[in-house]
């Protein structure tokens, strides 16, 4: 049987363009109707997805990015919550949110995610993030944004402490930033546990992948920065005694599609022009943590940046695509509002999936995390036609192999 690719639906209120919520076909207060939320997780689970994924940021986003942008990119459901009423109005896809270590404490969360997962019948995720944004610091009496290396160390005792919550163990963990005595009041998941997954890039955020996650949702531009990082990261795991396929290595992409890639083009454009330039270079600021971006010429080359306490490796990356394609700082604040750093195909359904292909089918990917343009058209004509392309040429499930998102997955029942 030929190996079969994973798919998430990254879902995000009006897309993931940073003017989605100006496209005229776009729901423009998307982030708060539950009924537009369950559309797209149905039109996922119809699609045989393997999940649908909501991140979160405990703060305003990029909230120096400009009122209207700023709002429709900020306004949403508490994304657990979202997805425990998603979970009864689907039946089979899984669901995967985001929880930060720095802000919450590993009791709390590890009985919230295993609720979600008993809700689902054995259908959750969380995925793990340390949390990079000042935004966030200031909102929970922090004297500002840890450093890196102490927001990972934090993380790794938090993902210990939640992996032996779930696995039913009397945890008695006194350590160096948690203190546990009980276990949950709650019977082991139908899963075995929720799954795991995780986004850092950084060099100790790959070594904590290694160690404790199910799936790694991951940006890489070229095919040889996604076959790098696939690797590397699967190369590390004989070290924790794990095997390479314990880990589902699902990159981000945002497909444009159409019938024609000539209609495809043209989509594409139609949104790059709704982008506001003083908007996207405060985007791309606050990704590469840098207040006075909007100081230099804008159409000459990106400065030379100091190395950034929040995400070091999508700075990293921003950095060499703009070394790399030789852009100016208004090229490539266009091209990263369009996905935010993540891979972008624009053509037909054979075109996205020959691309999708190729990377799966040369070690760069175990599957992706299919991220929208805007919502829910984008999603519609994915479903609609790249879907049934993956499909024909045997890549992609037909129905589901089972009912838990480890099932779907393909990963093994933890013991």
């Amino acid at each position: 049987m030929t190996a079969q690719m994973k798919l998430g639906a990254f879902l995000w209120a009006t897309g993931h363009h940073i003017a989605a919520w100006r496209h005229p076909k776009a729901h423009a207060t998307a982030g708060i109707d539950i009924d537009h939320y369950v559309q797209l997780a149905r039109t996922a689970e119809r699609a045989k997805f393997d999940m649908i994924f909501c991140e979160d940021a405990a703060g305003l986003r990029e909230a120096n990015v400009g009122i209207a942008s700023q709002t429709s990119r900020s306004i949403g459901f508490e994304p657990i919550s979202l997805l425990s009423a998603l979970a009864v109005q689907t039946s089979r896809i899984g669901l995967v949110s985001t929880a930060s270590t720095s802000y919450n404490e590993p009791y709390g969360l590890a009985r919230t995610f295993l609720s979600l997962d008993h809700l689902s019948g054995g259908r959750a995720g969380w995925n793990l993030v340390t949390s990079a944004s000042p935004i966030e610091a200031a909102n929970f009496g922090s004297t500002g944004l840890k450093p890196h290396a102490d927001r990972y160390e934090r993380a790794r005792e938090f993902a210990e402490v939640v992996s032996g919550l779930w696995h039913g163990k009397a945890p008695g963990h006194d350590g160096q930033s948690f203190s546990v005595r009980d276990p949950l009041d709650l019977p082991r998941s139908p899963q075995g546990a929720p799954v795991m997954v995780q986004a850092g890039a950084s060099d100790v955020g790959r070594d904590l992948a290694a160690c404790t996650a199910d799936v790694v949702f991951t940006a890489a531009q070229t095919f040889e920065e996604a076959k790098a990082f696939y690797d590397d990261l699967k190369g590390r795991m004989a070290a924790y005694g794990r095997e390479p396929d314990d880990i589902k290595i699902m990159p981000g992409v945002s497909p444009v599609v159409a019938e024609t890639e000539a209609e495809a083009r043209e989509k594409h454009e139609e949104l790059q022009e709704l982008i506001p330039d003083d908007v996207g270079v405060a985007l791309l600021s606050s990704y590469l943590s840098i207040s006075d971006l909007w100081r230099y010429p804008i159409d000459g080359p990106l400065p030379e940046l100091p190395e950034s306490e929040g995400m070091k490796s999508r700075q990293a990356l921003v950095v060499e695509q703009s070394r790399r394609d030789g852009l100016s700082i208004r090229q490539l604040a266009r091209h990263f509002a369009g996905a935010r750093g993540h891979w972008r195909i624009v053509g037909t359904a054979a075109q996205v999936a020959d691309e999708l292909q190729a990377r799966f089918e040369g070690g760069a990917a175990d599957g992706y995390n299919v991220m929208p343009s805007y919502f829910p058209g984008e999603l519609n004509a994915f479903t609609a036609l790249v879907v049934p392309e993956l499909q024909r040429r045997g890549l992609f499930r037909r129905e589901y192999e089972g009912r838990t998102l480890r099932d779907h997955l393909g990963l093994k029942r933890p013991v």
